[in-house]
């Protein structure tokens, strides 16, 4: 029991570092540019693509990432510069409108350009063992070194966030957008670097969830709803918010799948607390951002002056 409960959290961890990833850009597109992206989502995809791509060109997976990131950032700006700037100052309905048409848009994309068939990348021969862990219990490499890339980046951003001058104007317009404006700031090349920051971490974490799930259209979108789930729970705005956030979903989410049914064994039998359990587990992050909101209604770390 002892084994599976360190397996399902080492999961659960890896599960959040990956939300992280994706929420980090989406939090700072939403609290400092004041934008509700529904496609940020699909450029978690695109990065996954791209990365798929370039490893097949290339025969590493080393150099496919490394080619992946920027092509995922020049996909990011130009996709602000010809749609996503329009929006800016619009209604939030004008905002969720336009974005979703772009997850229709890139989804169909994708098909063109790809096909509709799942693509797969293998994982890389010098991360393709196991790290023994405690007794009898391994862990595979490639997923410890994604935890290690999740955490290193945001380590990252923690230092770019609170101690340069650009975290310092993100945390300000974060704040107070007009008042940046105001001071002179060029709002405009900052909400730039702020979407292309946000799609790169994006495209960071589709490229490195490619070698352990299959790549295929549409695959954003699941990624978005718990994305969202975690930028509530950790409050709008907050980096901090949510990487603390991420790791608590991505925890409830594997654990209660996981436990949850055995812990209902014993108030009932073992096929009932099966179903109910499976029923039980995907509703789990809700009642957790429920709870979270319940007690924090701004979230748990939220920005401050955050809308």
């Amino acid at each position: 029991m002892l084994n599976l409960f360190l397996i399902q959290a080492l999961n659960g961890v890896q599960l959040g570092i990956l939300l992280f990833l994706v929420a980090a850009g989406l939090t700072l597109i939403f609290g400092v540019m004041d934008l509700i992206n529904l496609a940020h989502g699909a450029l978690y995809m695109i990065g996954a693509y791209l990365a798929a791509t370039f490893t097949a060109a290339t025969g590493s997976f080393g150099l496919g990432l490394l080619l992946a990131l920027p092509a995922t950032l020049a996909f990011g700006l130009a996709l602000e510069f010809l749609v996503v700037r329009h929006l800016y100052g619009r209604d939030h309905l004008d905002q969720v409108l336009a974005t979703f048409g772009l997850i229709l848009i890139l989804n169909e994309g994708v098909r063109i350009v790809w096909g509709a068939a799942p693509m797969s990348v293998p994982v890389p021969d010098a991360l393709s063992g196991s790290v023994h862990l405690v007794g009898t219990l391994h862990y595979p490499l490639y997923r410890v070194a994604i935890i290690a890339a999740g955490l290193a980046t945001a380590l990252g951003l923690h230092l770019l966030v609170n101690h340069t001058r650009l975290g310092m104007r993100l945390r300000a317009g974060a704040s107070n957008g007009p008042m940046v404006a105001a001071l002179g700031i060029d709002i405009r090349r900052l909400f730039l670097v702020v979407f292309g920051l946000g799609a790169m971490l994006a495209g960071f974490a589709g490229a490195m969830v490619a070698p352990i799930l299959s790549v295929d259209p549409g695959m954003g979108d699941s990624v978005l709803i718990l994305t969202f789930v975690v930028i509530v729970i950790g409050g709008v705005g907050s980096v901090r918010g949510a990487f603390v956030a991420g790791l608590l979903v991505g925890l409830a989410d594997q654990l209660g799948r996981t436990f949850g049914p055995i812990l209902l064994r014993s108030v009932m039998d073992a096929s009932a607390a099966s179903q109910t359990g499976r029923t039980l587990a995907p509703m789990l992050i809700y009642i957790l951002m429920a709870a979270v909101l319940f007690f924090r209604p701004s979230g748990l770390f939220p920005a401050r002056g955050s809308r």
